[in-house]
């Protein structure tokens, strides 16, 4: 049994202003309209045709991480997440990962572990790589991919490959050595000894707990308090546990490379030979895109004059060069970025900028997905706030309240119910009701199609903080 462990999580700050805190880069679209999320469900439905997929993602992303698994279309598997309530690296996830799957499927059940934001297009090739890795880690080695690397490059780490272990290609691992310099990326490259370190693993949940014990206890002790203390509700074609916050926070935050991988002798690489993206930049977005005659690439609507090596990314707006070359254009409702290619790694320090700043920007865009739909800012200004809600069929808000807020309700399309104080009415196109400060109230869409309603905020503070939660379909009532 093969069971795949999707890690989901990080910013993405160098895909920022696509990529923020709220939606990071899991949820970013690629130019086919497919997230990295998506492709990433999809791939590990090849390697598992049936069973569990386990993601282990932050507590708020648990709902768009489901609708992503729905929209990657398994119905023949089960979605299991593990809510982590912050993040605390790689090793503290993994090893929560593990103990479940070892409670699901016994210490035999072979663990994929893969992150929820590579690209991987030659699926094949991928699935003749993991079969190899399978192979080793029912032989008890923790399995790592290595990717043959096709420049020096200096923003990987790179593994040391060692004697052969007699299983296909997969040989030791020497050694694992962090991101080079240039000069030092070239030796590499040119020895052929040295593999890009993927960061995806393979190996049997016993193995992996098994070598934690020995070089990681203290680890291994605190995630299993962890998970004793999470237990899973389920429903239909989900299994969710949320984790301990006490716990959890309590794990130090370290990679898997660090805490184990580095200092266990059971470590193998399987020499992978697929394509392989981290999508780290906006320079590894621009690749995705076929150029034209000019080396211009565009995502999206834009008309460029005169314009040479040029990436134009924009979601929604006409955007027109004319007379540039060598740029970087993105562009999203509240955000502009233009960048130098040789500088899009710098692109996180604009996100530094923005958190010190306090500005939204480097969190939410303005168009931001809620459990029950979304919701989108239109425009704000002292003291009010026009938004655009839209409540998908079954979807309801939270019976809350505002201290410092009030409402104004229009329905434009679909139909409301809305409790609003002691009053339970429903609320038709054309139609509105207002929600003074401090009222109890809820929207609702009792209909079988999209509900959507202009929002009026009116107040001395309109920060998203101010809620009091009562009762909450989604769980968020704590």
């Amino acid at each position: 049994m093969i069971v795949p462990v999707i890690l989901s999580g990080g910013a993405g700050t160098r895909l920022w202003p696509v990529s923020r805190e709220g939606c990071p880069k899991p949820f970013l679209k690629l130019p086919d309209g497919q997230s990295l999320l998506q492709k990433t469900y999809q791939r590990a439905a090849q390697i598992s045709p049936r069973g569990d997929i386990l993601t282990v993602t932050n507590r708020d992303y648990y709902f768009q991480s489901r609708d992503e698994f729905h929209a990657a279309q398994l119905p023949d598997h089960r979605g299991h997440f593990l809510l982590e309530p912050s993040g605390r690296n790689t090793a503290p996830a993994i090893a929560v990962a593990a103990l479940a799957v070892r409670a699901l499927h016994g210490d035999d059940a072979i663990m994929l572990v893969m992150a929820a934001d590579h690209l991987i297009l030659d699926l094949p090739a991928f699935v003749e790589a993991t079969r190899q890795a399978a192979r080793a880690a029912a032989e008890g080695y923790l399995t790592t991919f290595g990717v043959r690397p096709s420049a020096p490059e200096t923003g990987f780490g790179y593994i040391e490959c060692g004697e052969s272990l007699g299983l296909d290609d997969t040989v030791r691992v020497r050694r694992f050595v962090e991101k080079p310099d240039l000069e030092t990326a070239r030796g590499y490259l040119a020895s052929g000894q040295y593999l890009w370190n993927s960061g995806m693993f393979c190996f049997s949940a016993g193995a992996l707990l098994k070598e934690m014990e020995r070089h990681a206890p203290e680890i291994l002790c605190q995630a299993r308090a962890c998970l004793d203390a999470s237990p899973g509700v389920e429903n239909g074609q989900w299994l969710m546990q949320e984790l301990d916050a006490e716990s959890f926070t309590a794990l130090p935050d370290i990679s898997i490379d660090y805490a184990l991988m580095e200092r266990s002798d059971q470590v193998a690489v399987v020499p992978a030979s697929f394509d392989w993206s981290d999508i780290g930049s906006w320079s590894a977005m621009r690749e995705l895109v076929e150029p034209d005659e000019q080396q211009n690439r565009v995502s999206g609507e834009a008309i460029l004059v005169d314009t040479r090596n040029t990436y134009v990314h924009s979601e929604g707006r006409m955007v027109a060069t004319v007379g540039i070359e060598d740029l970087i254009v993105v562009d999203t409702e509240d955000a502009v970025l233009v960048v130098h290619p040789d500088r899009v790694q710098d692109v996180k320090k604009v996100v530094q900028q923005l958190k010190c700043a306090d500005h939204q920007a480097y969190k939410l865009h303005r168009t931001v997905s809620r459990p029950w739909g979304s919701y989108t800012v239109l425009e704000e200004g002292p003291n009010f706030k026009i938004k655009r809600l839209v409540v998908r069929p079954g979807g309801s808000l939270s019976l809350q309240m505002h201290h410092h807020r009030s409402e104004h309700w229009v329905v434009v399309r679909g139909m409301a119910r809305v409790v609003n104080g002691e009053r339970d009415i429903y609320v038709n196109v054309n139609e509105s009701t207002y929600i003074p400060a401090g009222h109890r109230h809820r929207l609702e869409n009792p209909g079988l199609l999209e509900l959507v309603m202009i929002e009026v905020q009116s107040g001395e503070y309109l920060g998203e903080d101010d809620i009091v939660r009562f009762d909450d379909q989604y769980g968020r009532v704590k």
